[in-house]
């Protein structure tokens, strides 16, 4: 039974469609948002089953990079500013933190672990008005390696003092769901809109609509 329940951060906790008026001004349509974030995730994975390792924001600069020449939009520095800044301040989803209460007042331990570097993960949750609720903000930058990457998943489970298999780790990513399963851990998807699991990866025992939901069958897991 996992009793330490680590949140990815980006689209799990916090919503990146704030970001979508500063694409939309870019390039003129809201949708480059999407695009730009699925370039990012590509570009981290190829980066990581290729050991060729830079750190996410360095990643999400040079998506922003292949996004504008795909759309033949020239990127000023203000731009690039503007989307760093933003991915600081992105707002949780509106259910993140009644739901986060629920879980530690269950007295469940929890903690996050992000893609993004130590300092962006620590401050996306000060201005989300979320650290309050962690004991650890960690980040796959420690071992230069992203999730899904065993690396970060062995990682956490060290800082906080537990076997692998005693982490639950929450994500509304299939990717990051494939990963910890495969590292050790348990796991929950949030499947947010858009967001489906993998068919040829391993299938978690917990999934839910929103993080309401998956606190939900947590809890029963729990009990």
């Amino acid at each position: 039974m996992a009793r330490v329940i680590v949140f990815d951060v980006n689209e799990t906790l916090l919503d990146l469609g704030a970001l979508d008026p500063l694409f939309g001004d870019l390039f003129g349509t809201a949708s480059a948002r999407q695009e730009w974030f699925g370039q990012l995730l590509q570009s981290a994975l190829v980066a990581t089953v290729t050991d060729a390792y830079a750190d996410f924001g360095d990643i999400g600069m040079a998506a922003l990079e292949m996004v504008a020449a795909r759309r033949g939009v020239p990127i000023a520095e203000e731009d690039r500013r503007a989307i760093r800044d933003g991915m600081r301040r992105l707002p949780p989803h509106p259910e993140v933190r009644q739901s986060l209460e629920r879980l530690r007042g269950a007295g469940l331990r929890l903690a996050t672990l992000t893609n993004s570097t130590a300092e962006v993960g620590e401050a996306q949750l000060v201005n989300a008005g979320l650290r309050d609720l962690f004991e650890q903000a960690l980040s796959a930058d420690a071992v230069r390696r992203l999730k899904p990457a065993p690396q970060p998943y062995r990682m956490a489970a060290e800082c906080l003092g537990v076997a692998t298999s005693d982490i639950r780790l929450v994500a509304a990513h299939a990717w990051d769901v494939a990963g910890a399963l495969r590292a050790g851990c348990a796991a929950a998807f949030v499947a947010r809109p858009g967001k489906v699991l993998d068919p040829l990866a391993p299938s978690p025992d917990v999934i839910g609509a929103d993080l309401r939901e998956v606190a939900d069958r947590i809890l029963a897991e729990e009990r």
